[in-house]
């Protein structure tokens, strides 16, 4: 009852840069309990307290969202105060993502690979199939946005049936991203200091540059879209849940969720767009 209340809604929503600490304080204490109560299952353990910590605040942010929808009568003024929740929800995922990636770039070689074996296994698994599938630059982006648009689908299902069940879903992609980052920037680590014989320093603030260029360019603009989503979810579940159906602010509500899908559905194809054809001309 201390983490998950750091800060609320209406702080989140005024100052959302300060999720971005809050978002990686949570990964930092979610792996060291994991590590000392759940030492076999450090993976998903962590994803799963990360969850926990931020259901208070999210569901709470939420909640305003849904009674901005029913008070608020121009849909533009609707959606441009949706911005303000989707900016602390963008930062929250930057800490959940960063806390990861500075916890697979500090810790010893042999604790990560054990600690993060699920989210390797993954990276894996996707990387073989992008030798075999995506030989070519349209067949990456229909690849890259159906599998894009399938998580979107779960964030959107996960966050209705089970409230904020999003959530979980964006902390196990930040775990993801985070640990390939984190492998990204040790292995241009080690080349710049090894081979190029670059001074500490300036060898850590290039490998750490450019692994959150190369994550970031693509990887924001898809949370954005998987976050829209599920905050359209989470509106229509609570508005279910105050049994609203059936009534005119019901309608209101899957009106403004309607313009919420569309728009992740146009961040999802940027997004993809930007990863097929952007991202490879720099790395």
């Amino acid at each position: 009852m201390v983490l998950e209340y750091i800060i609320g809604p209406r702080g989140a929503e005024k100052k959302p840069w300060q999720m971005i600490f809050i978002g990686a304080l949570y990964v930092v204490v979610a792996f060291f309990i994991a590590s000392w109560i759940f030492p076999e299952n450090i993976d998903l353990v962590t994803v799963f307290l990360c969850t926990f910590a931020s259901i208070p605040v999210i569901y709470d942010a939420v909640r305003l969202e849904e009674r901005e929808d029913i008070e608020e009568k121009d849909e533009i003024n609707v959606l441009m105060q949706h911005g303000r929740a989707l900016n602390f929800f963008i930062c929250l995922f930057i800490g959940f993502m960063l806390g990861f990636t500075i916890l697979y770039c500090v810790l010893p070689a042999a604790t990560v690979q054990n600690a993060f074996i699920t989210q390797i296994k993954t990276i894996n698994a996707v990387n073989g199939n992008a030798t075999s599938e995506l030989s070519r630059q349209f067949g990456a982006f229909i690849t890259i946005f159906v599998n894009n648009f399938k998580v979107m689908l779960f964030c959107l299902l996960f966050s209705f049936v089970y409230g904020m069940g999003a959530i979980f879903i964006l902390a196990w992609n930040a775990s993801i991203i985070g640990v390939a980052m984190g492998s990204f920037i040790r292995l241009n680590l080690q080349h710049y200091t090894e081979v190029m014989k670059m001074a500490g320093p300036a060898a850590y603030f290039k490998a750490y540059g450019l692994g959150l260029l190369r994550y970031s360019i693509h990887g924001i603009p898809e949370m954005a879209a998987y976050f829209v989503a599920g905050l359209a979810g989470s509106i229509i579940s609570i508005a279910v849940i105050r049994h609203d159906m059936g009534t005119k602010n019901f309608e209101k509500i899957i009106l403004d969720s309607s313009d919420l899908i569309l728009i992740a559905l146009a961040i999802l194809l940027l997004a993809a767009l930007v990863e097929v054809f952007v991202t490879p001309l720099f790395f």
